[in-house]
């Protein structure tokens, strides 16, 4: 069969392809969309839980079986061509289908028995669930968990997740919210802190303490402006966007930061301050998919953690 010469495909090297008859594959349509909206192989291999040459092999049969190039390569990594952007609705449309598929499957499975997958942020992943989930163990036994410890929004409609604990409600009509309780917190520090520099009464005597806040997360900026005080980031002198990270450097006796309570309580030598400080609670959201709802097994883990998590926070 004849070969037709279409220059450089996503790894710069020439080929030539041939048109044959090949069963289609659905993993290399997700590999095209995965590399179409992340700009590059490594950005879609992280999303897809493959690795960087998987996705590019995939790219490659992919344009052999098109016969078109679908993407070149810059330095600043892949540049969908007109072909892969026409193709593009197309492939939504096929993947919009099979996670449909996969939700009716699911739906449809009436097992108890299996595995459910929970996303939820660090600090519920890390301090509050393990404790719920030793009581689910109790309760059904029957069920595995996949525990996905992340502060990204878990996209359930691509099933990343079964269940997820979030703190926004979802956009998308097809998803079912439940407001399960709220996050309330407050500023703390270790008592060895505290011994060398004396507690913190108001938010104005933080301005001569040490502080622990969030990087490009600005909430506590935010909130010492809302304040009256005018400080820019180097008032904080510990900053990371990660609250696991804030939490340690806190029982490190590092500085003043500000905690979920229920993290809080996990350490008696971390102590509160600021008594008078008022910080909005949270809420929080129990997320599952609208068809994935009827299944038995995660109704039955859905149910369980709308019981417990209230009662843990």
């Amino acid at each position: 069969m004849r070969s037709k010469p279409l220059g450089h495909n996503c790894t710069g090297r020439n080929i030539s392809y041939a048109i044959v008859n090949t069963p289609f594959d659905w993993n290399l349509v997700r590999s095209f969309l995965a590399a179409l909206d992340h700009g590059s192989l490594l950005g879609a291999a992280r999303v897809l839980g493959a690795s960087q040459p998987t996705l590019g092999r995939h790219i490659e049969a992919l344009e052999a079986q098109l016969g078109a190039v679908l993407f070149e390569r810059t330095g600043r990594g892949l540049v969908p061509t007109a072909t892969a952007l026409r193709l593009a609705e197309s492939a939504r449309q096929m993947e919009s289908g099979a996670e449909q598929l996969a939700r009716q499957l699911a739906s449809a499975d009436a097992d108890e028995t299996g595995t459910v997958r929970i996303s939820a942020s660090q600090p519920l992943a890390c301090f509050l669930l393990p404790a719920v989930l030793s009581q689910m163990r109790l309760a059904l036994p029957q069920v595995q968990v996949e525990l996905v410890a992340s502060d990204a929004v878990s996209n359930l409609l691509r099933r990343d997740a079964d269940i997820a604990l979030r703190m926004v409600p979802p956009e998308q009509a097809s998803l079912v919210a439940r407001r399960i309780g709220k996050v309330t917190l407050g500023a703390y520090a270790h008592r060895d802190y505290l011994a060398r520099h004396g507690k913190p009464r108001e938010l104005a005597d933080l301005l001569q303490h040490d502080v622990i806040a969030g990087d490009r997360n600005e909430d506590v900026l935010f909130g010492y402006r809302q304040s009256g005080l005018t400080v820019g980031k180097e008032a904080f002198s510990l900053r990371s966007d990660d609250l696991v990270v804030q939490w340690q450097a806190v029982r490190a006796g590092l500085g003043v930061g500000f905690i979920a309570d229920f993290v809080a309580a996990t350490d008696a030598n971390v102590l509160p301050v600021l008594p008078l400080l008022k910080i909005p609670p949270i809420p929080m959201w129990l997320v599952v998919h609208r068809e994935i709802r009827s299944n038995r097994r995660i109704r039955a883990v859905y149910d369980f953690l709308a019981r417990s998590v209230p009662r843990a926070l």
